[in-house]
């Protein structure tokens, strides 16, 4: 992503310029509620962990390391974060389904349908199954982002998504109607 400008803009938050980190949220805002947000199945829960996420990153923006990606550091508080507040809250809500459009009813329906069996079937999903997916269909990290964020080879990381989209499939061919 950024990691040059985003070392410089951390530096100059922390020699005195807040607004440095306000350009900071601006860049990682979307792709980390994004990601929180498939990962909980709530818009609100989503927007309180990313929140949480960037509060706790600005007082300790003093403890990241411009060796690395600032991207890569921000984006593990907010999974934190969001495993945290998983873990508090059982059994999980219902994701509110994003519909087809407003003029056809049958097409909002099935959209709705076909929303809700995909979040259901990915909260089923281990954790790290679910965290590749997102990543990757959600978050639109490419395959080299996503090794350098979980820090692992490449192989893996293709390795790990195969298998979760096979337990992704498994998981709505079985809860598929009829079957």
């Amino acid at each position: 992503m950024h990691n040059g400008d985003d070392a410089d803009l951390a530096s100059r938050c922390l020699g005195g310029e807040p607004e440095a980190f306000e350009a900071l949220v601006a860049r990682y805002e979307r792709v980390l509620f994004n990601v929180a947000y498939r990962m909980l199945g709530s818009r609100e829960d989503a927007r309180d962990v990313t929140q949480n996420a960037f509060v706790k990153a600005y007082e300790k923006l003093g403890t990241f390391d411009p060796r690395f990606r600032f991207f890569s550091w921000i984006y593990r508080i907010m999974m934190n974060e969001a495993l945290n507040l998983r873990e508090r809250r059982k059994p999980h809500r219902p994701l509110d389904p994003h519909l087809a459009g407003p003029h056809d009813p049958q097409a909002e329906v099935q959209a709705r349908e076909v929303s809700e069996r995909v979040q259901a079937a990915l909260q089923s999903l281990p954790a790290d199954s679910r965290e590749v997916l997102v990543l990757r269909h959600f978050g639109e990290l490419s395959y080299s982002e996503m090794s350098a964020l979980l820090n692992v080879p490449e192989k893996t990381v293709k390795s790990r998504l195969h298998s979760a989209r096979q337990r992704l499939s498994d998981v709505l061919l079985h809860r598929s109607p009829g079957r």
